[in-house]
């Protein structure tokens, strides 16, 4: 079920739905009380614009004149950047241009690109913190903002629930045209591809065998508990109060609406450097989703004398989109927040998790040598693109001392004080190298590596090259296709990992030799 159109919000047009076809759809399923006249103003407001909706899956034809009126509709209201212009914006060297959306009932999407052609070291653009939405912006001042983000209020809560109650006031808002754009941008990435928070189940079913999936799951419910905090932030916020006395967040804001303002807002949300903690977080005009994200850019937006500004870091030629780092996030990370994924992306990776074992004897002794070591009694390690041998290499130490099961060799290497390994087994001492264990105990440890790798491959419903037949179909889903994408690098670390440790068992003096007997072996997941 699509979580922005559904038959019980027919009016309901995007993550802040558009005020470009439908003025104030957002709150078509706003609860009606007898003691808010604003929302039972706002329903009929809504049901009077529910006939104008653009998703009524009619025949093509209407669904293109429906998007001419709504391109007609924002050429009256003007664009962003003059917008910007006339409330200070100085001259920039960006336009805004747009591409086609995969679903032709959706209005393109807008990106900025160069004006003219540009250097590295180039101001592109300089938007004024007059233009700027942060927590000291919405929350009337910075000692509330820090005492609500200090309490676990995400920033990212309170920005969307300041955006929600402004598009309340539609035209009459000062924000109108941006959050038109947010509207239009429906929390797409530049590849036209929603967060998977916004996917249906059977499009989760897509990341199947991959850990992104309950990280997604997870995410909702944490978005799920922020907006059960809503009102709480609304007592607490003078500004907001005083501004909104009838409107209580959760009477006036399904969960449905709060989670795609949410995500839209997750989509387009800067993180600012060297700034107080009520502006770290920052709603950006021509910044994100505008500007696409890029894993091997070093451009970021930056709080620089009152504004916000990005300086290019390569060359560009007039109508070159505009790229910005996104920070050195994994793809499950860029596809949950921006909903894209990166194929070349030097931070790609994937967690492997090992715990010692609790009902071991000697558990207290060898969670003591892990923490000799800068390692904890269940330990991540992070397995980077690229960097797979390096990370067997970190967790066999750990696995080796699971393994361990005679209290003298214990106290051994307890009471040891060689020299840190720098080379085979960083981290631990030379006790726990390679060639310290009997063969047949080194021969378990391999062998509990590369099943667990086989193991967590065995999850996925689709091979290495079933994935590269599909990602071959032009035509495929958008959604599938980054998950696709997702699956497919996560599948090429994993096998990269078994090929290491494969490699490592057939190094063994006798490869052949049976493993050892491990009750109290360290578990992986």
């Amino acid at each position: 079920m699509d979580l922005v159109y559904s038959p019980m919000a027919k009016c309901i047009s995007a993550p802040f739905p558009s005020f470009t076809h439908r003025p104030l759809a957002l709150f078509s399923r706003v609860s009606i009380s007898p003691k808010y006249a604003n929302a039972r103003r706002l329903w009929k407001m809504c049901s009077a614009s529910s006939s104008d909706t653009l998703v009524d899956n009619g025949p093509v034809k209407e669904v293109r004149k429906s998007l001419e009126v709504a391109s007609k509709k924002e050429d009256e209201y003007g664009d962003l950047k003059s917008w910007m212009h006339e409330n200070g914006l100085p001259p920039c060297k960006v336009v805004i241009k747009d591409r086609p959306s995969h679903d032709a009932k959706h209005l393109p999407i807008h990106y900025v690109a160069a004006s003219e052609d540009l250097q590295a070291g180039d101001i592109a653009f300089a938007v004024p913190d007059s233009l700027v939405v942060t927590l000291e912006r919405v929350l009337g001042n910075e000692t509330i903002a820090e005492l609500l983000t200090t309490n676990k209020l995400s920033e990212l809560a309170c920005l969307a629930l300041y955006l929600m109650y402004e598009k309340k006031q539609g035209k009459k808002s000062f924000w109108y045209p941006y959050i038109r754009e947010l509207d239009r941008q429906r929390a797409r990435g530049q590849l036209s591809v929603e967060s998977p928070l916004l996917w249906s189940d059977a499009e989760l079913d897509y990341l199947t065998g991959s850990p992104t999936k309950a990280e997604v799951l997870e995410r909702a419910e944490g978005i799920k508990r922020e907006y059960n905090e809503l009102d709480t932030v609304w007592f607490m916020a003078g500004s907001l109060f005083q501004q909104y006395p009838y409107d209580i967040p959760t009477e006036a804001f399904p969960f449905e609406i709060f989670k795609q303002a949410f995500v839209a807002v997750q989509s387009c949300v800067v993180h600012l450097q060297k700034v107080s903690l009520a502006r770290r977080f920052a709603l950006v005009p021509l910044g994100p989703p505008l500007l696409s994200y890029c894993s091997n850019c070093k451009a970021m937006l930056a709080a620089v004398n009152g504004a916000v500004q990005l300086v290019v870091d390569r060359s560009y030629s007039a109508g070159d989109p505009i790229v910005v780092w996104c920070g050195p996030q994994p793809n499950s990370k860029l596809l949950i927040n921006y909903g894209f994924v990166d194929e070349e992306n030097s931070y790609d990776r994937l967690i492997v998790e090992a715990a010692l074992n609790t009902e071991d004897p000697q558990y207290q002794d060898k969670r003591l040598a892990a923490q000799r070591n800068g390692k904890l009694s269940v330990q991540a390690f992070q397995v980077c693109v690229g960097k797979e041998r390096e990370a067997v290499l970190e967790m066999l130490p750990y696995l080796r001392l699971g393994y361990v099961s005679d209290p003298s060799e214990m106290q051994t290497v307890l009471s040891s004080q060689g020299p840190i390994c720098p080379v085979k087994s960083p981290g631990f001492c030379k006790l726990l190298d390679y060639g310290y264990m009997s063969p047949c105990m080194e021969r378990a440890v391999l062998d509990q590596l590369s099943d667990y790798f086989r193991a967590r491959l065995a999850c996925y419903p689709t091979t290495l090259s079933e994935d590269e037949a599909l990602l071959s179909d032009a035509d495929l889903d958008p959604k599938k296709r980054v998950a696709t994408q997702l699956v497919r690098l996560e599948k090429k670390i994993l096998n990269a990992c078994l090929e290491t440790t494969v490699n490592f068992i057939n190094q063994l003096p006798d490869h052949s030799v049976s493993p050892c007997p491990a009750p109290y072996a360290p578990t992986l997941k």
